[in-house]
């Protein structure tokens, strides 16, 4: 599979019909292709370059897959996106397939082996986290009903994987054509130490334009500040940055929760591994 597609694993189900709307949504958007993967199997494998993960799939997952196909292309048709359809071809064991690793993206919601309707905003699965931690791509983690963005705002805090999430962000932003925004909270720090990160990266002239913004705090509690970031936003941030920044270790650490627990929005996480 070409890495340029947004994998999909699909779930038949209301829940799983808002999931695939959102994938829909993104892959219009970012102008990427949609490759879907319909489970026949309760797990299913991805060797990562360091790492194997095995994904159990909740059971809702394997739910009615009879009509599943025809739901996916009906749904795409109306929205004039084509997709592809991923079917293993290679297996660990009788019922364990192995999917490729090799996407652009992938849409994972907060948990892929529990009930949807036991997964609140501020909970990631354990298996969630493993991908996150592995991939070389983003991962979408889309909100449980469907929502269009419209702009994207990107948390930076200076560290390499901050880093890498604006590189990311700015890179959507060109396909989609919308506006862009920055989110910090500093740390003792003034915004040209921001600025100067930026900087050393090529990156601040490409932060400026017309509808860009920088929301830069100096003081405040971040959950009170959150409420400024739009509903309508697309949030973009960084996962396990190993450098200064309140996002350091965030899908381990309690901020990540913290994010997740008071923000309703779709968020792209940009991994360690991504590159």
């Amino acid at each position: 599979m070409p890495r340029s597609a947004l994998f999909h694993v699909y779930r038949n189900t209301p829940f799983g019909r808002d999931t695939f709307l959102q994938s829909l949504h993104f892959a219009q958007k970012a102008h990427v292709p949609l490759r879907v993967y319909i489970p026949k199997h309760s797990q299913f494998l991805m060797y990562f370059p360091h790492r194997a993960v095995t994904v159990d799939l909740s059971k809702d997952f394997l739910h009615d897959s009879d009509t599943a196909k025809y739901r996916v292309e009906k749904l795409a048709e109306e929205h004039n996106l084509p997709v592809s359809f991923e079917v293993p071809t290679e297996f660990t064991a009788l019922s364990l397939p192995d999917i490729p690793v090799s996407h652009k993206f992938m849409c994972c919601p907060r948990s892929i082996s529990d009930l949807s309707t036991k997964i609140g905003l501020g909970y990631i699965g354990p298996k969630v986290r493993q991908i996150i931690n592995h991939a070389a791509f983003p991962v979408l983690m889309p909100t449980a009903v469907f929502k269009e963005w419209k702009r994207i705002v990107v948390f930076f805090g200076g560290s390499n994987n901050a880093v890498r999430a604006l590189e990311t962000a700015l890179s959507l932003r060109n396909e989609c054509d919308c506006p862009l925004t920055l989110f910090t909270k500093a740390e003792g720090k003034p915004k040209d130490y921001y600025e100067e990160v930026l900087n050393k990266r090529n990156l601040y002239p490409l932060v400026q334009g017309l509808d860009d913004e920088w929301l830069f705090y100096e003081e405040g509690q971040m959950k009170e500040l959150l409420f400024n970031i739009p509903s309508d936003a697309l949030v973009v941030l960084g996962a396990y940055g190993h450098g200064h920044g309140m996002f350091k270790d965030m899908i381990m650490g309690s901020k990540m929760e913290m994010i997740q627990s008071v923000l309703p929005n779709n968020m792209l996480i940009v991994g360690p591994n991504c590159v």
